[in-house]
């Protein structure tokens, strides 16, 4: 059975992911809506240097892998 996606799901990370306060909130949300207008399936992170899973790519996958992605599409996270 495929998980049920959130209906903010390309917009909004998970706040337990990706607090709002983050001080790089703004440049990771820009990051990663333009991967996903460009159809990329990931994004690097800012901070990390690490590659970051787009929120339509997990959902394209559909499922979850339960490894606490910061763009989990899911309810059932």
């Amino acid at each position: 059975m495929v998980p049920r996606l959130r209906e903010d799901h390309l917009e909004i990370p998970l706040p337990r992911r990706l607090p709002a306060h983050h001080p790089h909130f703004a440049e990771i949300l820009n990051r990663h809506r333009e991967a996903v207008v460009k159809r990329i399936p990931c994004y690097t992170d800012p901070v990390s240097g690490l590659s970051v899973m787009t929120a339509k790519f997990l959902a394209e996958r559909n499922y979850c892998c339960e490894s606490g992605c910061r763009h989990c599409p899911y309810l059932a996270d």
